[in-house]
């Protein structure tokens, strides 16, 4: 197919549709461009998105993923993938913001535990796995070797995951999200959705745990309230550290992704040097915390 061909061509293209198509853009996205088509019958979310090898993202697992989730009951149904396009079903649910996991704590983390639990019946071929800490000495060598403009900084950012991964306690393996903005959380009035499974794989519970108290912006009773409920005990100082110490990962892992996508991302209004920042910031914010709470290197 032409590089040349707009994303709307490409779109009306498909072999999908059902009469004449109208197409909206979807805003939201930090990588990939997305858009609303509706034709005579329904409505659907089309995304366009490549291989990013960099971010350990591949659209083939991505889909197997999708299709996985809806079968569990998780996620809308996956109606093509291709091409580097993907069309889903769209819902018209409510996007959830920070505010929206604060006010629903229990429905969140029942959400998160039945999907770790139920997803592993439903994946099919090879088992991939995703571990932060991986995925931070692997970011930490493509900024090395693409020259990164915070290359200087990179030992410091290894020798804190390595001490936040040392807080870590043996957890069972599940298969995990790890990617819990809350924006991924839909609310359709009866029930709740989850979305995008770029970075989906087994794991343990904790960093999908960390990802959405750190980026609702729990506080430490909100966060107990998540564990808990979650755990179903309350949470000891071991939990809590290492779900404290896992904040931190989740946020170096983010500026880091900003790091890699300055180099090799160019998704439209996207600002990814400020988005480093952003999450550096958030970052210095939980390692204190983090170091007010349970001390220094142990």
């Amino acid at each position: 197919m032409p590089q040349t061909q707009t994303s709307e061509a490409r779109i009306a293209a498909l072999p999908l549709w059902q009469g004449n198509i109208r197409i909206s853009a979807l805003k939201g996205g930090i990588s990939n461009e997305s858009y609303v088509v509706e034709d005579g019958a329904r409505k659907y979310v089309v995304r366009f998105g490549k291989d990013y090898p960099f971010h350990h993202v591949f659209r083939d697992r991505e889909a197997m993923t999708a299709k996985a989730a809806h079968r569990a009951g998780f996620a809308p149904e996956l109606f093509h993938a291709d091409d580097g396009i993907m069309v889903s079903a769209f819902l018209g649910a409510k996007t959830y913001e920070a505010q929206d996991v604060r006010s629903n704590i229990a429905g969140v983390a029942e959400l998160i535990r039945r999907f770790h639990t139920a997803m592993p019946e439903h994946i099919t071929g090879p088992g991939f796995m995703f571990w932060v800490f991986h995925v931070i000495r692997d970011y930490a060598r493509t900024l090395k070797n693409g020259a990164s403009r915070m290359a200087s900084h990179l030992d410091r950012y290894l020798a804190l995951a390595a001490e936040m991964e040392a807080a870590q306690k043996p957890l069972p393996i599940i298969f995990s999200h790890n990617d819990l903005l809350p924006a991924n959380i839909l609310d359709d009035g009866n029930r709740l959705w989850l979305i995008d499974f770029e970075y989906a794989g087994f794991s343990t519970a904790m960093f999908d745990l960390a990802g959405i108290a750190s980026n609702a912006g729990l506080s430490d009773d909100e966060s107990d309230t998540l564990l808990t409920t979650y755990f179903g005990t309350a949470p000891d100082y071991g939990l809590k550290r290492a779900h404290a110490a896992m904040q931190c990962a989740s946020l170096l892992r983010e500026a880091m992704w900003a790091m890699v996508s300055e180099l090799y991302l160019n998704a439209p209004g996207v600002d990814y040097v400020a988005y480093t920042h952003e999450n550096l910031e958030r970052l210095d914010q939980a390692l204190d915390r983090f170091r007010t709470t349970y001390g220094n290197k142990s």
